[in-house]
């Protein structure tokens, strides 16, 4: 039986602090290789390798498309890229998102038990929503070991708790004991040959058909797929969803479409305004009632945008106002 040795990790909202004590708490001759996936924004300046380094005897650096896999070494997601596993090689692509992030940690967990299947453990740490958990289903269908940081002990608790409802984690520790728990597993033998593994995912069943939904990143048609275990979502351009990742980003898109709405509204309405006071001082009286009116149907309207944007009829415009969503508890500030 062949031994651990890929160990994926995946994280958002809170998990350079978790990254920070977990890689420190590993031996610098640990016979494994990490890689390691944390939620960004596309246009963020990112310093997370060089954070990470100075936590950890271990070699840490930012994943280049084509390097060979070696033991002993760190490989960190670059920003607005996915991290990918190959071969014997890290495979860095800038595909389509999933669940609305790029870098994401489904990708990782998925081609990783894809292609290394009983040597793969997938580690979820704090984070927001249910990422990570199709990509740790996978891990385990494949063969590998399914790690979940206490969602008690995690700054954030969304990602470890959504993988404990929905996979059959094999271990669920605090973030003190991660690292002694992973130098441990790496030296264990696989609890499935990789022959019992490809006969396990071989009989797993899952049905896809065409829903009734758009993709919110391209506006394409939605394949659902169910396999049993986790429903999910994806269109042909490969953006994937989970259904919470689907309702967050149709909630977004949603609101994008309505700042522009409104936006448009109140562009609409000052030249209206300005239509107005022209003909004013043109003395045509039909001309002005006639854009007074325009004005009139566009208040209407923005204090109806406004308060399906703000919940109320108040507020400081599109450029004025903070974001309702971002402002209101529902996302957090990262991940």
């Amino acid at each position: 039986m062949p031994e651990p040795d890929i160990i994926t990790i995946g994280a958002s909202a809170g998990g350079v602090e978790a990254l920070i004590v977990l890689l420190g708490g590993l031996p610098a001759d640990l016979p494994a290789s990490l890689f390691v996936v944390l939620h960004l924004p596309p246009t963020a300046r990112s310093m997370l390798a060089t954070i990470l380094g100075r936590s950890t005897r271990l070699q840490v650096g930012v994943a280049v498309d084509g390097e060979p896999i070696e033991r002993g070494r760190v490989y960190v997601a670059p920003v607005d890229n996915h991290l990918l596993l190959g071969d014997g090689v890290v495979r860095v692509v800038h595909s389509a998102r999933e669940n609305g992030h790029r870098p994401a940690v489904d990708p990782l967990f998925r081609t990783a038990a894809e292609v290394y299947g009983v040597r793969v453990i997938g580690v979820v740490l704090s984070g927001m929503r249910d990422c990570g958990t199709a990509g740790l289903l996978d891990v385990k269908r494949y063969g590998g070991i399914a790690v979940v940081q206490d969602p008690q002990d995690a700054l954030f608790s969304e990602m470890p708790q959504n993988a404990l409802d929905n996979v059959p984690v094999d271990h669920c520790v605090p973030l003190a004991r991660l690292s002694p728990l992973l130098t441990d597993l790496v030296h264990q033998k696989a609890s499935r040959s990789p022959a019992e593994a490809r006969a396990g995912t071989e009989r797993a069943k899952v049905d896809a058909i065409e829903s009734d939904f758009t993709c919110p990143g391209c506006g394409g048609n939605l394949i659902r797929s169910d396999d049993g275990a986790m429903l999910h979502f994806r269109c042909k351009v490969g953006h994937r969803y989970s259904p919470e990742g689907l309702e967050d980003e149709q909630a977004s898109a949603l609101d994008a479409a309505l700042w522009i709405a409104l936006r448009t509204i109140e562009d609409s309405a000052a030249l209206a305004r300005r239509m107005a006071a022209r003909a004013a001082e043109r003395n045509q009286p039909q001309m002005m009632a006639h854009f007074e009116e325009k004005v009139r149907v566009a208040e209407e309207r923005s204090a109806l945008v406004r308060r399906a944007l703000l919940g109320t009829g108040e507020g400081n415009g599109p450029t004025g106002s903070a974001h309702p969503r971002r402002h209101g508890g529902r996302l957090p500030p990262t991940g």
